[in-house]
């Protein structure tokens, strides 16, 4: 049996540590350590309620704006606040561009080197200018000895890309999607002040008030976004899922414990009876029972966790973030979260498993697609396509609030803290589920708890010794060559953490450790 350990997995938020055991070329254990104290709760105690807004934007500057969305949403519960339609939809606007941004960026920038022999650039004997002027780019750097961010990277596999006009293609596609993230920022910075780090979402609704100039800018790029997605990102992900990756897409690489949630989001209505992302739960794949989401069943467990059990119980209005380093047995910073005892999966694949838009299930269903590390890259992008046509009608509805004279974007009745109170925010975001718990006593933060997407499908096992959604999705992924370990990057990738600068092999014979460079 053999030891492989990733670490550090970089560019997520957060630091985190892979280690499984090989057995037969396969993944026979697992283990998803996060090395990294956050300790934004434990900051909160004591302070005004509507800090929690900005100061846990500060988590992760990736997924600009979704805490403080989701922080402002706990705030309007336990104010009392009522969100007006304005205010409602241009917090929709404002989260709905950083999933333009954010989703083009994993599959590209995050994820496609992971697939890709990108020196078969130099191989294209194709016409096109723009190719060919990708490939003079890339040559150039080759011959300077200079290829980041493209390199250094694992070594191409059985299920690598490299075939010149394929590689050519996806990196000339993996330069414009830079170009379309910047587009989608300064969209959401637009109605949000800045980005990232938004300034204008708080209790209540915003602060920022529309013009139809900001509007028709906004419109514009979204216009963009939408070609962009329509016509390369989807088609991408669709050409090497159902090409080059169909093995792993139907062998179901990756696919975990098939238990998927998603809380619901982006409301288009002031009831929140209309939402975008459909709420919902799917327990063991079972796809034709969607069961409701039941706030009380969510808790979690910190058995195997780095923190002190807390004597006021599991749910997130009650538990503590008490750091304990020399617990035994404990082996990570990220608490075990459980949705009726159950470890759940949250995210695009998740999301679109519930609202089984009939495209997409025509794709899985025709190309015999199983869940795994293919399909979450699928769900993503097509949860995109989806996401980008809908912001259309946000923005027409906005225009009409405009219009009507009582058009209002924030709740100024309820701007002050209160006495007692306490609400949850949940919502969806990039990463999937995104829950913030607040209590409020005094005027004062009581207690705070975020239990976010990360947390969810990178936890730790729970009492039950019940493995969490990665751990279980790495059982049974091959490693046929442990100097070559990319499959396991692959599977957590298809998360929506990021890509490894580095990775540490323990030789099964020696135990030397053997260092390897990966790729920005």
């Amino acid at each position: 049996m053999a030891k492989v350990v990733v670490d550090p997995l970089t560019r997520i938020e957060g630091h985190l540590r892979i280690e499984v055991e090989v057995e037969n070329d396969k993944v026979v254990e697992a283990h998803v350590i996060g090395t990294m104290y956050r300790g934004i709760e434990a900051m909160l105690r004591g302070r005004d309620p509507r800090d929690a807004t900005y100061v846990t934007e500060r988590v992760c500057g990736v997924c600009a704006g979704s805490h403080g969305w989701a922080s402002s949403m706990a705030l309007d519960k336990a104010f009392g606040a009522n969100v007006p339609a304005g205010g409602r939809i241009i917090r929709n606007l404002i989260i709905g561009a950083m999933f333009l941004h954010d989703h083009p960026l994993h599959f590209y920038h995050l994820s496609a080197l992971d697939y890709l022999d990108v020196m078969a650039v130099a191989k294209y004997q194709g016409k096109d200018p723009g190719l060919l002027a990708v490939k003079d780019k890339i040559v150039k750097l080759v011959v300077a000895g200079d290829t980041a961010p493209l390199t250094p990277r694992y070594k191409p596999d059985a299920f690598s890309v490299n075939d010149p006009e394929l590689v050519t293609m996806a990196v000339a596609h993996y330069l414009k999607a830079l170009e379309m993230q910047a587009k989608a920022k300064k969209m959401s910075a637009l109605f949000a002040g800045k980005q990232p780090h938004q300034s204008s979402i708080v209790v209540g609704g915003v602060t920022m008030l529309p013009n139809i100039e900001v509007i028709e800018q906004f419109r514009s790029m979204l216009s963009e976004q939408l070609d962009f997605i329509e016509k390369i990102y989807l088609q991408d992900v669709l050409t090497f899922g159902t090409g080059p990756l169909l093995p792993l897409a139907q062998a179901g690489v990756g696919g975990g414990a098939l238990n998927y949630m998603s809380y619901g989001g982006f409301a288009r209505d002031n009831e929140s009876k209309d939402l975008f992302f459909k709420a919902g739960l799917i327990m063991n794949g079972d796809l034709s029972n969607i069961l409701p989401v039941d706030e009380k069943k969510i808790t979690e467990d910190v058995q195997y966790s780095w923190y002190k059990a807390s004597a006021n119980g599991k749910t997130p209005y009650t538990e503590d973030t008490i750091p304990d380093l020399d617990k035994k047995g404990a082996y990570t910073f990220v608490k075990a979260p459980r949705y009726d005892a159950k470890p759940i999966e949250v995210g695009p694949l998740a999301r679109m498993l519930i609202m089984q838009p009939k495209g997409l299930l025509d794709i899985i269903a025709k190309n015999n697609i199983k869940p795994g590390a293919v399909a979450r890259h699928a769900a993503r992008a097509y949860e995109t396509l989806l996401l980008v046509k809908d912001m259309f009608t946000w923005l027409d509805a906005l225009e009409n609030e405009m219009g009507s004279k009582d058009f209002r974007i924030h709740d100024t009745e309820h701007w002050e803290a209160p006495v007692t109170g306490q609400g949850a925010g949940m919502t969806e975001v990039p990463r999937g589920s995104l829950g913030h718990f607040v209590k409020v006593a005094d005027h004062k933060i009581e207690n705070y708890q975020m239990v976010v997407p990360t947390t969810w499908n990178f936890s730790p096992r729970d009492d039950n010794g019940v493995r969490g959604p990665v751990e279980q999705a790495l059982i049974g992924v091959p490693v046929p060559d442990l100097e070559n370990p990319v499959n396991i990057v692959r599977v957590v990738r298809s998360y929506d953490p990021c890509l490894a600068c580095a990775i540490h092999l323990i030789d099964p014979v020696t135990n030397d450790i053997k260092k390897f460079r990966i790729g920005w």
